[in-house]
């Protein structure tokens, strides 16, 4: 470890106290602040807070208290006891806000399985009415009772948010320290952060007389006292009653030495020290303030240099003071120039006698060379603090650890006994490079924790937090144990980073609040909370309307780091100013000194916030509040509660049982003391019901909730309110037992108000062990609460038959319909309906209604209890003890065999084998080993012997088939037992056996269904049933199967027989999958497909057969899979649709150009094309569905494909005369082909005649502009075609001058084929032109005049037509065909554009009597083109301008070159350049600059001679030419620098990132450093490639 740091850190000071021994303990627990009188409060409680309403609430608290814990609960816990045993989560589970009432709940006469009616339709007595429509499909559903929990637990609340639900620790709630007003304003209660304004030291030192007297407050620190340093060198002491206890420096040579910068207290706060802007240092005892302890001066600036001792330089300002450990004479200072210094009194008689010792720990002196070869970066302190002392010896007490940090370096130094570095770390990457360049530290001491459970003590490490601009750390320290316990070695120490935060901004000032909370002030006075290790941040405030004061310290010494990269890459846009000494906190308290007042800031701990929401009469907020503190949804360490739950649970539950306590008290009037006895709103009693019931259930309070909390509801008459709360708290399983107290009162209440179904859901969901069973079952019979009534009879007393009697006794007590009341019959067959899902939920293991699984062997009893009712084959009597005899005919009394299952088959046949479908999947009717042995056991219930003696799924299947015959039951109830055991069969093959004549007469039965709503599920049960079954008169069987529609069935069993014909002709017949029938023809007809011949013959006929229908379904797919499975029969399927040409054009479209006809760049030509019959059709059928297209496929096809005389004809009648003089082109009739153009090219301009005819006659505006719009684009269109044809032939024509010889063509000769189709063409474009310009000429500029009124057209209608725009069109259609002209005629030699010029000229004459029009159409093409030269000569000029610009600017930025970042060689640390760089770099830098500019200017010279013209004799080579001669040349300077290591010395190499080298230092660098074979420019400091 060096001795001496060169740079050091910034900390705040924190300081501790010390108890007898001379150590006085710092208070460091989260919750304990100072003592009660120590802050006086100015203000008080706002008269507006102490009404009526917090009086009473106030009252009823001190009641609450004094009575105590354990006579205000009464409870209920024998009653819940076993049910806490069931589910001990549930009592502790949090309950969220409840919905309200009623809103969980359905109408009373909604019935509890599927749809309110049985599964599907039946024979009963009451008819369809009952049963839902058999498409349901019954037997792929399941029962669901309607009271089966879906709905997630927690529902927002209705109540309006009070202050408290805003959240603990969000910004809304700490609004209320924002504002800036009198000294009797105080935050909101419920705000994390209260601050009080110190009102009395604001009139002593911000008034007028008190400025003038000690001046402005520079800075403060809190200890015991409070003291401020101010601006005159004074410091004000004041205790916490905000009196003032001592004026310091009056009257001595302190005041004389400037204001007061730092400030320190000493451990025992008996001592403070003061340091000055001007560098001295002044210690005082506080009980004789008016003589320093003791005097640190700085060193005169005259005697640094040749100084004996250390000290800060005179006029440097001490920013940072602090004592080391517990003595009064050792100090340390840090200065704004970056120096820091401990100093060391010896004992003495007073201040005379003593001799100071001062030693150097961190910086350098400012006349001090630096050793290093780069010059000194500029330093200061930026933070500073001391290792406070512990409340236990630690052996880091006499090391005196400082930690500093400056710009760039965190140093931890140890000045006793001698100064040493301990730990050093540099500024992390991370820092942000546009925030503030900032830092500041504080240190947390060493410290004892309180005693844990185990009675063991646990040390506390010291804690360091630092932060460079947006970036804070911290830092754990730990004291290594020595193994020899040597007392003159030092102590080893360790230094571990812990966490990091990243700020949004930069860090101005950091303090330990307590040990586990940080307090961070930003830049921009935003305070932020952070919490334990791991730098959560818990709350943010805003202070910057406090105007916190705060100094410019830093930018003078720090300006040049400004905008500059440092050695970690950051850059800073400007220094922060200081905050240190404006920020400070002790024991839990923050102190802010702002601009015009002193504040005071204290964590509110979480009993404060709660009674202070009590204070303001939200008591149902506190409540919540309180909730949310028990359950650990608030920031715990923040408002002073511990994080573990064994801890906070029983501090925070006490306070909240008497804030409920308390709050009850008062909604119901109940105060002692109060002569008012009013009772709140009803709003507000359920606020508070469900405030109480979410903390007793937090809690598991519940014997509070039922006893006390009921008992105030139910004597202020208001238990409707409690038990409406409770209800979604027992749907929704977070309470299950009720005590009978509140069960009493629960069933009047509800029935009462006829909630029927909502108490059928309570009681439920409530554990029946709590329930009177005959109260409750009267009350279900009573009301027809079935579903309650089974719940209680399964759950209480474990009877599953009761039940099934009461269901079906409706069934035997409904009279015939004809008889009866139709209301009467219709509720109870709604309620026998029931009996359904029961039998689902009970023989499937579960609980009806809630469907919870019920355990074993209660599911088994249950289970073997139906059974044993159902299939026992007689009458049963029920209760064996004493019952009656159950019977299905009471009148008669005689009973058939299995009466109750008839009873039940009759009643809903579909509904009951629905539910026994779903019982056949449990393993109940798996059957066991033992059931004989069974059977004889004396154990054993006679339910269980039946049901392991003979109950299985066999003995089922049997009895059914034997009760349910076709005499006593209808097909329509046959039917859905046919389908039972066809899907059942499969499923269980192993224990269900039938003969094969069962099961043909199930199939026979399947195919026989009575209607067409159940057909679909018939078919799916013989495919079920098929799979296992293999009849062997399938035959017989395929009739029956046709005969029902069973094409499903009848697929399948052609595709196993491989009668591929049938197949393919089944999926015709099958309307509802026909497009399916596209695969079965692709698997059957592909190549390689496994039929023979014979089979492949057959379905090509049935396809024939079935051509237009397959047609219908799909004529584009149809063509794809025949085009590649059986394109030969392509004749066929057209001739089928023969009368449909739109589905003929789709056919021939998909065969002729596929989708896939492209493969990359190439096109894959259809097979089918061959058949020109095809291609002709396709052809006529585009002229008449896509006109656009025909040119576009016409221009793929090859000679011979089609014949012309069969195609013609349809392309003229449509219009697709470009595609037809493609084909005569193409065949070789270009004569032809121009002619049929020419003769188009007369259509059209007779119908532009007319149109532009009838528009120059018009009176009105012309409607048809666009009919003119699109003959002047058809006009364009066929000149592109003219174009191509006469520059086809123009091809031909050259290949035949090839072969016959060039030769020179005379003006005289008659023209050739190729010139006289140019000839034509032009002619016939000029005659259009000049007809329909001569009409133009009779339009006006624009003929749009807006219509009238009462006029035929309206404005809309009326399109302008503008001569002036028809001229633009046919100049610009004569242009282009004079253009294509020319560009043709420029590189041939078979056609003369002057030839056909004077060949039209000629014709032109004759035909026109004057040259009048002619000229003028000339006239008009000869000016455009003149035209067009200006604009191409116009926009080139403009494009020379935009590139010189270019240019010029990227030439300008070439000139700039990089900046280097000094003048010196990275290497070898001489200068470069500028004046007095050695090697004469500068000198040959400047004259290489003048040999350019001398260069340039005789380069411009000659340009200037050769630009006179041929004139000049120079140029005729006349005159002697100059010749340019370097002037250094001549003088021989040039040459006196010709050495050759001197020229490479003159090299520099500058990089981006600004270090620069000499050419020869950089390659010797990197001969030395870089091993790679390819040579390139690296620099050596930064690993910057490239220049």
């Amino acid at each position: 470890m060096s001795s001496i740091p060169n740079e050091g850190s910034v900390p705040e000071t924190s300081e501790s106290d010390r108890g007898d021994n001379g150590r006085e303990v710092e208070n460091v627990e989260v919750g304990r602040g100072l003592s009660e009188g120590e802050l006086e409060v100015n203000g008080g409680i706002p008269q507006s807070m102490t009404d009526t309403t917090t009086s009473r609430v106030l009252e009823y608290l001190q009641e609450a208290r004094e009575e105590g814990n354990g006579s205000a609960f009464k409870g209920f816990k024998q009653a819940k006891k076993s049910a806490d045993n069931e589910h001990p989560d549930l009592s502790n589970s949090i309950n969220g806000k409840t919905s309200p009432a009623g809103s969980l709940s359905t109408p009373d006469d909604t019935p509890s399985i599927q749809g309110s009616v049985a599964s599907s339709r039946g024979s009963s007595i009451l008819g369809s009415r009952f049963s839902p429509a058999p498409s349901l499909r019954p037997f792929d559903r399941r029962f669901q009772s309607r009271l089966q929990p879906a709905s997630p637990i927690g529902s927002p609340s209705p109540r309006p948010l009070s202050p408290s639900l805003l959240g603990p620790h969000s910004r809304s709630s700490s609004t209320g320290d924002i504002s800036f007003g009198e000294a009797e304003e105080r935050s909101a209660p419920w705000d994390v952060v209260r601050w009080t304004k110190l009102k009395k030291i604001k009139n002593q030192i911000f008034s007028e007389g008190g400025r003038r007297n000690f001046g402005t407050p520079t800075c403060v620190i809190a200890s015991a006292t409070i003291a401020l340093g101010t601006s005159k060198g004074i410091i004000l002491v004041f205790d916490y009653n905000q009196s003032l206890q001592g004026i310091v420096g009056p009257g001595t040579n302190a005041v004389e030495h400037g204001a007061i910068s730092a400030l320190a207290v000493s451990a025992d706060h008996t001592t403070i020290a003061g340091g000055h802007d001007s560098g001295h240092i002044f210690t005082w005892e506080l009980n004789k303030p008016g003589q320093p302890f003791l005097h640190i001066p700085p060193l005169p600036l005259d005697q640094v240099e040749g100084r004996k001792t250390d000290g800060h330089v005179e006029g440097v300002s001490v920013i940072h003071l602090g004592f080391l450990g517990t003595r009064h004479t050792a100090l340390v200072s840090g200065d704004d120039r970056g120096m820091a210094f401990s100093h060391l009194a010896t004992r003495g008689l007073g201040a005379v006698r003593r001799i100071v010792k001062t030693t150097r720990i961190l910086g350098r002196y400012p006349f001090d060379a630096s050793p290093a070869p780069r010059p000194r970066k500029p330093s200061s302190v930026l933070g500073f603090s001391v290792l406070p002392l512990g409340n236990f010896q630690q052996a880091t007490d006499t090391m005196g650890l400082v930690a500093l940090l400056t710009p760039n370096l965190l140093v931890v130094v140890s000045t006793t006994p001698i100064a040493q570095t301990q730990y050093k770390a540099a500024k992390p990457k991370e820092v942000a490079t546009d925030s503030a360049l900032s830092g500041c530290l504080a240190w947390y001491p060493f410290m004892k924790a309180k005693k844990a459970a185990d009675g063991s003590n646990s040390c506390l490490n010291a804690r360091l937090v630092y932060a460079w601009s947006n970036i804070l750390t911290m830092l754990e320290l730990s004291v290594v144990e020595a193994e020899d316990n040597d007392p003159a070695r030092l102590p080893v120490l360790d230094f571990r980073p812990k966490s990091r935060f990243r700020c949004d901004e930069a860090i101005a000032a950091a303090q330990w609040i307590n040990r586990q909370i940080i307090g961070v002030l930003t830049v921009t006075q935003r305070l932020i909370i952070l919490e334990d290790t791991a730098l959560r941040v818990t709350e943010t405030f805003d202070l910057m309307p406090k105007q916190i004061l705060h100094l410019d310290t830093f930018s003078g010494q720090l300006h040049s780091l400004i905008d500059r990269l440092d050695d970690e890459g950051s850059s800073h846009p400007h220094v922060a100013d200081a905050f240190y000494g404006s920020f400070k906190a002790y024991k839990g308290r923050m102190f802010l000194l702002c601009q015009y007042e002193v504040l005071v800031g204290a964590l509110s701990n979480w009993a404060d916030r709660l009674l202070a929401m009590m204070e303001v009469g939200d008591f149902i907020g506190a409540i919540h509040l309180a909730t949310a503190y028990y359950v650990g949804e608030a920031n715990k360490l923040t408002i002073g509660l511990p994080e573990d739950a064994k801890l906070r649970h029983p501090i925070v539950e006490e306070r909240l049982l008497e804030m409920m306590s308390a709050s009850l008290r008062y909604a119901f009037g109940k105060n002692q003391k109060s002569a008012q006895k009013g009772v709140l709103g009803r709003d507000q009693l359920q606020d508070l019901a469900t405030a109480c019931f979410n903390a007793c259930l937090s809690m598991g309070t519940m014997d509070f909730l039922f006893g006390e909390a009921f008992e105030y509801f139910e004597q202020g008459s208001f238990e409707g309110i409690f038990l409406e709360t409770l209800e979604p708290h027992v749907l929704e399983g977070r309470i299950r037992s009720v005590p009978p107290t509140v069960v009493k009162a629960l069933i009047p209440h509800y029935t009462s108000r006829e909630f029927d179904s909502r108490l059928e859901e309570i009681i439920c969901h409530m554990d029946t062990r709590t329930l009177d069973i005959d109260q409750v079952t009267t009350l279900c019979k009573q009301h027809n609460l079935y579903d309650a009534m089974i719940y209680v009879w399964n759950r209480a007393l474990d009877d599953y038959i009761t039940p099934m009697i009461d269901l079906l006794s409706l069934l035997v007590a409904l009279p015939l319909p004809n008889e009866v009341n139709e209301n009467a019959s219709s509720m109870h067959a709604v309620n026998a309906l029931k009996v359904f899902p029961y039998l689902s939920y009970t023989l499937t293991g579960r609980v009806y209604p809630t469907g919870e699984d019920l355990p074993e062997p209660e599911a088994s009893n249950a289970k073997a209890a139906l059974y044993y009712f159902l299939f026992l084959g007689r009458t049963i009597t029920w209760p064996k003890q004493g019952g009656k005899p159950f019977y299905t005919d009471p009148i008669s009394k005689s009973e058939p065999s299995f009466p109750y299952l008839r009873l039940i088959l009759k009643f809903d046949a579909p509904s009951f084998l629905s539910a026994l479908n779903e019982a056949f999947e449990n393993p109940f009717l798996n059957g066991g080993a033992d059931s004989e042995d069974t059977a004889f056991r004396q154990d054993v219930s006679e339910e269980q012997a039946f049901c392991k003696s003979s109950m299985n799924r066999q003995y089922v299947v049997s009895i059914l088939l034997e009760v349910m015959d076709s005499t006593d039951f209808p097909p329509q109830d046959t039917i859905y037992l046919d389908m039972f055991i066809a899907r059942n069969i499969p499923k269980y093959p192993q224990f269900i056996l039938l003969s094969g004549s069962a099961l043909h007469r199930v199939i026979v039965g399947l195919c026989n269904c009575p209607g067409e709503d159940i057909a679909d599920d018939c078919q799916l049960s013989v495919e079920c049933l098929l799979t296992v079954y293999r009849p062997p008169d399938i035959d017989v069987l395929v009739e029956l199967f046709t005969n029902a529609k069973f094409f499903r069935v009848l697929k399948s069993i052609f595709r196993s027989e491989k009668q591929y014909a049938r197949l393919i002709k089944t999926y015709f017949e099958d309307g509802e999958s026909q497009d399916t029938v596209f695969d079965c023809i692709w698997d059957y007809l592909r190549p390689g497909s496994s039929l023979n011949e014979r089979q492949t013959k057959e379905v090509r006929r049935v396809i024939e057969q079935h051509a237009r229908q397959l047609m219908d379904i799909d004529c584009a797919r149809t063509a794809t899979v025949i085009n590649a499975c059986a394109p030969d029969i392509h004749s066929v399927m057209l001739g089928s649709i023969e009368d449909q040409p739109q589905e003929q054009f789709q056919y021939l479209q998909a065969i002729l150009e596929p989708s896939d006809t492209k493969e990359g760049n190439d096109f894959k030509r259809p097979a089918v094309t061959q058949n020109v019959s095809f291609v002709e059709l396709y052809i006529r059928l585009i002229c008449e569905f896509e006109p656009d297209h025909v040119n576009t496929y016409v221009g793929g096809l090859q000679s011979g494909d089609l014949r012309l005389d069969k195609v013609l004809p349809a392309m003229e009648s449509s219009g697709a005369m470009d595609a037809a003089v493609m084909l005569m082109a193409r065949e070789g009739e270009i004569r032809k082909a121009m002619d049929r153009l020419i003769a188009h090219f007369g259509t059209l301009e007779l119908a532009l005649e007319g149109l532009l005819a009838a528009g120059a006659s018009a009176p009105s505006p012309h409607p048809n502009n666009e009919a003119i719009s699109e003959g002047l684009r058809s006009l364009q269109k066929y000149a592109q075609v003219g174009i191509w044809l006469c520059q086809g032939q123009m091809k031909t024509g050259k290949r035949l001058l090839k072969t016959a010889g060039s030769r020179h063509t005379s003006s005289n000769e008659p023209l050739n084929e190729e010139e006289l189709l140019w000839l034509d063409f032009v002619d016939t474009v000029v005659r259009i032109a000049r007809n329909c310009i001569s009409i133009r000429g009779k339009l006006p500029v624009s003929s749009h005049t807006p219509a009238e009124t009462n006029g035929a057209l309206s404005e809309k209608d009326a399109i302008e037509i503008d001569g002036e725009k028809v001229a633009v069109s046919l100049r610009m259609f004569v242009q282009t065909v004079f253009s294509a002209l020319l560009a043709a005629t420029s590189s041939s030699r078979t056609v003369s554009f002057l030839r056909v010029l004077r060949a039209f000229l000629s014709r032109a004459s004759k035909a026109s009597p004057t040259l009048g029009d002619l000229r003028n159409v000339l006239g008009d093409i000869f000016e455009a083109y003149i035209y067009e030269e200006q604009i191409l000569a116009l926009a080139n000029r403009l494009l020379e301008k935009d590139l010189f610009v270019h240019v010029d600017e990227a030439a300008t930025l070439r000139q700039k070159g990089w900046r280097p970042a000094n003048q010196t060689c990275e290497a070898c640390n001489k200068k470069l350049w500028g004046p007095g760089a050695a090697g004469g770099i500068y000198s040959a830098w400047e004259k290489a600059r003048l040999k350019n500019a001398q260069r340039l200017e005789s380069i411009r010279e000659e340009r200037r001679l050769v630009s006179e013209g041929p004139l000049s004799a120079v140029a005729r080579g006349k005159s002697r030419a100059r010749v340019t001669t370097d002037p250094l040349e001549e003088t021989g300077e040039a040459s006196s620098a010709g050495n050759a290591g001197q020229e490479e010395a003159k090299e520099l190499v500058v990089f981006h990132c600004r270090h620069i080298f000499h050419r020869k230092c950089l390659d010797n660098l990197l001969a030395e450093n870089v091993h790679s074979d390819e040579w390139a420019f690296k620099c050596i400091v930064c690993r910057h490639n490239g220049y």
